[in-house]
């Protein structure tokens, strides 16, 4: 009897230090992604076929840390042709909606992506429009599932969160993530479907430091598991406190992008 009555006493006591322990992790994580002031970088994106074949984009991202009001990032199509001048506006908030504008040159017009349409793909990519932003830990909830090694060669130690979106308009019922405990650096995320089926798993690789112990993968993959397409993101140029401001992220600097 006084053994039952211990595990009882010991699962509810666990649990809820676990649920602590989760979300320190997640903020954590979520630190190492803000407090950069501003930022601008060269990106190249390889959408790959599940026959492997590939085309190629070009752009550039600007993004802004406003810290309690939220970031802002500007990702612009320089190639191939037919794309170029395309550009995606992020205004992301800790609390409340996200809201994205994408302008298109072709029509001279900017359309708001609404919080139901997030889930989409962003421009035939296996990345949707709510993965191109950095959200905030606020908007999920969270569970320590385990920990075990992690990285290039497994050889890191990791943390493996499930988080689930608070937000209904999420095209995900889950997600598990692998935060390493050196830096709290996220090397791994299965996204889960709204059926609750593995959908996609996205790696990072080849973390690099710069100023102010920022720290950042200079290549993403997401591989989409029901269709076996995959995108590849590879990052250049980075430059930290560039003097971006609130103006080169509005609906008119979108238009300018050039």
């Amino acid at each position: 009897m006084k053994n039952i009555l211990f595990i009882l006493f010991a699962s509810i006591t666990i649990q809820p230090l676990w649920a602590d322990q989760a979300q320190d992790i997640a903020q954590a994580a979520d630190k190492q992604l803000h407090g950069y002031g501003d930022s601008s970088a060269k990106l190249k994106m390889t959408l790959i076929s599940a026959n492997n074949s590939t085309a190629s984009r070009e752009l550039r991202v600007k993004s802004l840390d406003l810290g309690k009001d939220g970031d802002r990032s500007l990702l612009i199509f320089d190639t191939p042709r037919d794309v170029a001048g395309t550009a995606l506006l992020s205004h992301t908030q800790a609390t409340g909606d996200d809201l994205q504008w994408l302008y298109l040159p072709s029509l001279s017009r900017v359309k708001q992506i609404s919080g139901r349409n997030k889930s989409g793909p962003f421009m035939g990519s296996e990345f949707s429009f709510e993965d191109m932003v950095i959200s905030y830990w606020q908007k999920y909830s969270y569970k320590l599932i385990k920990e075990e090694k992690c990285g290039s060669n497994n050889s890191l130690s990791c943390y493996v969160l499930e988080k689930k979106p608070i937000d209904s308009n999420s095209g995900y019922s889950k997600q598990l993530v692998w935060i390493d405990k050196q830096q709290y650096l996220q090397h791994k995320i299965e996204f889960y479907d709204r059926k609750n089926s593995l959908a996609k798993i996205y790696t990072a690789i080849d973390f690099k430091k710069y100023a102010d112990n920022l720290w950042r993968p200079s290549q993403m993959l997401m591989v989409n598991q029901q269709n076996k397409r995959q995108t590849r993101l590879e990052w250049s140029d980075y430059q930290f406190k560039t003097g971006l401001s609130k103006e080169d992220f509005s609906e008119n600097a979108l238009k300018r992008q050039q």
